[in-house]
């Protein structure tokens, strides 16, 4: 059975979505099944530390701002890296996420791998620590219940210049009523 959510896709929060750890984020799906449940990261949360104090060896590589993301509220002890490549090899370390073309060339890099085995072929990296995980039927619910919109992702915003224009620029892009919602101030009752 066909649920509509697929690995490289953007959960993009509604204004009604008041979950500090969700509110305003964009999510890319990175792993999805029916049965088993979904996992993203949070492409608009950099934090404050540098990628050179967690993991010194990535930290050249990083695309930037060179700090690590908040991807998530679980297991925020856990790195995890997403990374841009040219061509079509899937060289050691890195492993493509099964999305559509639009991030066909996005994948997870393997943060135990030595970099040089990528270091050469990386147009992009990003460090993440924690993720963002729903249970089987959770995630659809959330979007039923109006607390996602689920939207094509672009590659270029996984590894957005400003993170924090992010979550208007994704919704402004998809046209009608989104880009309107893309307007919607951050306090509501300042309007």
């Amino acid at each position: 059975m066909e649920d509509g959510i697929r690995v490289g896709l953007l959960l993009v929060a509604t204004p009604q979505l008041e979950d500090p750890n969700f509110r305003r984020s964009v999510v890319l799906l990175v792993e999805h099944d029916i049965d088993g449940g979904t996992l993203g990261v949070v492409l608009n949360r950099p934090t404050e530390i540098p990628v050179d104090r967690v993991l010194p060896p990535w930290a050249e590589l990083v695309t930037g701002p060179p700090v690590v993301f908040q991807g998530g509220p679980v297991a925020l002890e856990n790195a995890l890296a997403l990374a841009r490549l040219p061509g079509e090899d899937e060289p050691l370390g890195w492993r493509a996420l099964d999305g559509g073309a639009e991030v066909a060339r996005v994948g997870l890099v393997d943060l135990e791998a030595p970099p040089g085995l990528l270091a050469a072929e990386l147009l992009q990296l990003r460090v993440f620590a924690g993720y963002a995980g729903w249970s089987a039927g959770q995630l659809r619910a959330e979007i039923e219940d109006g607390s996602w919109y689920l939207v094509p992702a672009e590659a270029g915003d996984v590894f957005a210049g400003d993170p924090t224009r992010l979550w208007q620029n994704v919704l402004r892009r998809q046209g009608g009523d989104l880009a309107f919602v893309s307007t919607f101030p951050e306090d509501p009752t300042l309007n």
